[in-house]
């Protein structure tokens, strides 16, 4: 599949915090304001000039390179009308809740939703397309999905565990067989949402992705009238779509094509419009030393824009950011450091990126987390030719 690179585009970086080591990131309005707020690790930071509120101790894992913080999704959990922060923890394997204090510069007490295991991130989405907020942890052996059923006056998580057949490095979702409801897309196929809650969710081991991104994507990018599915290979060089097709019998099939392999910890994915023409794009780019041993982990950190041109059958790349590699890292990798190794003001995606429009002037902003620094990039809104 032809891939065109545009030339750099005016995206513009801004620091919120070039000294912050979090992979996660969540953006919403915490002080009420009027103004989108970022959270990231122990600290949110009050827009437009960023000043760091530290509200919670995030520790180091027990491999130092990282931090308890995989996830900062924003969510008003106990309905008092305040975003609180629902996040996960790799080593100590906890799902919790970060309660936003009467004063939000004050410390956020954590609640204990659950402890399933180790977990690469989690995120929320309106899966059922009713309001209520799930989240999707990436769960290492398990497939489990959290509703919010109740608020007030006590919090209530329930857990709904899928078939462990598809448990695996990533997790996304789509409509995969387009009968209006989102299915959950894993690395060895995809689970197919009932139309009843109470039924449980067919497994279909259509394909296997490898140690995939989180999201892994499921769109219509062609426009064939069909789900496609886009993912990374977190631990690797790659970015790969599957086209889905159907065949002479009416079956679904599959044809695997690299979009780009140019780049390697394609981590996290997100799917928006961020140049206006209605269709859906994605962002992507590497996460800084994912892990630090892995192939091209110490080359250019970088975030790019892709969009599937098709009347050309083609995907257009757009560099929002390309940074300088680390040659000088050393050769043992348990002594590297990203704040060291890399320059200062090196961007990647970390675990999450969060999409907003952070300045409010129309178009969708791209918030960038990572052992290297939190910044966020300005939309140019430039289009991207075909």
């Amino acid at each position: 599949m032809p891939i065109r690179a545009e030339e750099p585009s005016a995206w513009k970086k801004h620091v919120i915090n070039h000294r912050s080591p979090f992979e996660a990131v969540g953006v919403a309005d915490l002080n009420a304001d009027g103004k989108p707020d970022v959270f990231s690790g122990d600290s949110w930071y009050a827009a437009p000039d960023w000043t760091q509120h530290k509200v919670r101790d995030v520790s180091p894992g027990t491999n130092p390179h990282y931090h308890e913080d995989f996830a900062d999704a924003p969510l008003d959990v106990n309905g008092d009308g305040k975003t609180d922060i629902v996040t996960c923890a790799y080593f100590s394997r906890r799902i919790s809740w970060a309660e936003q204090p009467a004063d939000a510069t004050q410390p956020w007490p954590e609640h204990t939703i659950d402890t399933p295991g180790s977990m690469e991130t989690a995120y929320l989405v309106d899966l059922y397309g009713d309001q209520t907020p799930v989240l999707i942890p990436n769960v290492g052996g398990q497939v489990l999905l959290y509703e919010l059923v109740s608020r007030s006056p006590t919090v209530e998580w329930t857990t709904r565990t899928l078939a462990p057949e598809g448990a695996g490095h990533g997790v996304g979702h789509g409509d995969i067989n387009r009968d209006g409801r989102l299915d959950l897309i894993t690395p060895m196929g995809w689970y197919e949402q009932p139309a009843e809650r109470t039924v449980a969710w067919a497994f279909h081991p259509d394909f296997q992705l490898g140690t995939a991104s989180v999201g892994i994507l499921g769109h219509d990018f062609d426009g064939d009238g069909d789900t496609d599915v886009v993912w990374g290979m977190g631990h690797d060089f790659g970015l790969h779509w599957l086209k889905q097709s159907t065949d002479a019998e009416g079956k679904r099939t599959w044809t695997k094509e690299a979009i780009d392999e140019s780049f390697s910890q394609v981590h996290t994915l997100h799917l928006a419009d961020f140049d206006g023409d209605g269709e859906q794009d994605f962002v992507t780019g590497k996460r800084i030393y994912a892990h630090a041993s892995e192939p091209g982990a110490t080359a250019e950190p970088c975030l790019f824009l892709y969009r599937f041109d098709r009347p050309s059958s083609t995907w257009i790349k757009q560099v929002v950011y390309s940074g300088d590699p680390a040659p000088l890292a050393p050769l043992n990798p348990e002594e590297r450091d990203a704040m060291k190794d890399f320059r200062p003001g090196s961007a990647g995606t970390g675990l999450q990126m969060a999409i907003h429009d952070l300045d409010g002037d129309g178009d969708l902003d791209i918030v960038a987390p990572g052992k290297s620094g939190l910044y966020w990039f300005e939309n140019p809104r430039i289009a991207l030719k075909p």
